[in-house]
């Protein structure tokens, strides 16, 4: 498979009609397949439930993926919304994909089983047709990223949930480093840098292995750290908020 011929179709002007399965392409290759489904899970579960993410190894489809959603909707407004989205340095392309996914098939009773033959007796397009619809677990626990509210609320008004307590600080003074909380415990520093990443002045993420759920966020200077802040101040992973205010100094 290679590149929009494979499965991707370019949307409804090249006759492909709006379904559940989104294809995309143009995905950054260095990353390694796990991170890259937690990741699309982050990006385009904010749009409604996916029933799947298919990414796979082979080297013909190296940075591509199909995300299969619940309903058509979902996917026309993830397709609308994050085409071009900056996914690891990369803008995204995404289109509707050519072909269901064998888990749409066996739900509407118009899945056929493939016979199980060889691959050096298959003719290439059949071969090619068969990895297409390899059916691949689901993401393991995916990252659900929801846009919040902008802005960072009062510190008073800031909840404490009940996991580990972390000590805030009484007095927050502006710098450019950010302090994030409230993240669910198998979040990466890989993960979090796909959305920091995004804003300028971004230097790297740091994560403490021995306090799961919090994370520091390093930029240029204070501005760079403010604007990102209030940009991503309440973006839900796990359907809680992040909680974003500056690091003490």
């Amino acid at each position: 498979m290679s590149g929009e011929a494979a499965a991707g179709g370019g949307g409804e002007a090249n006759g492909v009609q709006p379904n559940v399965t989104i294809y995309i392409n143009n995905l950054n290759e260095k990353i390694k397949l796990e991170a890259l489904k937690k990741s699309l899970n982050a990006v385009f579960s904010q749009f409604g439930k996916i029933i799947e993410v298919l990414a796979f190894k082979t080297l013909k489809h190296k940075g591509q993926a199909w995300v299969v959603f619940e309903d058509v909707a979902s996917a026309t407004e993830a397709l609308k919304r994050i085409q071009d989205f900056p996914f690891y340095d990369k803008p995204m392309k995404i289109q509707y994909a050519k072909t269901k996914s064998d888990v749409i098939a066996k739900a509407d009773g118009t899945f056929v089983p493939r016979e199980k033959r060889k691959r050096n007796d298959e003719k290439p397009e059949k071969k090619q047709k068969r990895e297409q619809h390899h059916d691949v677990n689901q993401a393991g626990v995916g990252m659900h990223a929801y846009p919040g509210a902008y802005g960072a609320p009062p510190l008073s008004q800031l909840p404490f949930g009940a996991g580990p307590k972390v000590m805030m600080p009484e007095i927050i003074v502006p710098n450019n480093i950010l302090f994030v909380q409230e993240l669910p415990h198998d979040a990466t520093a890989l993960m979090l840098q796909m959305f920091f990443c995004q804003y300028p002045g971004f230097k790297e993420v740091r994560m403490i292995e021995a306090k799961p759920g919090i994370a520091f966020v390093e930029y240029g200077d204070e501005g760079q750290a403010t604007a990102a802040m209030n940009l991503l101040q309440g973006f839900k992973i796990k359907e809680n908020p992040m909680r974003i205010t500056y690091a003490k100094k």
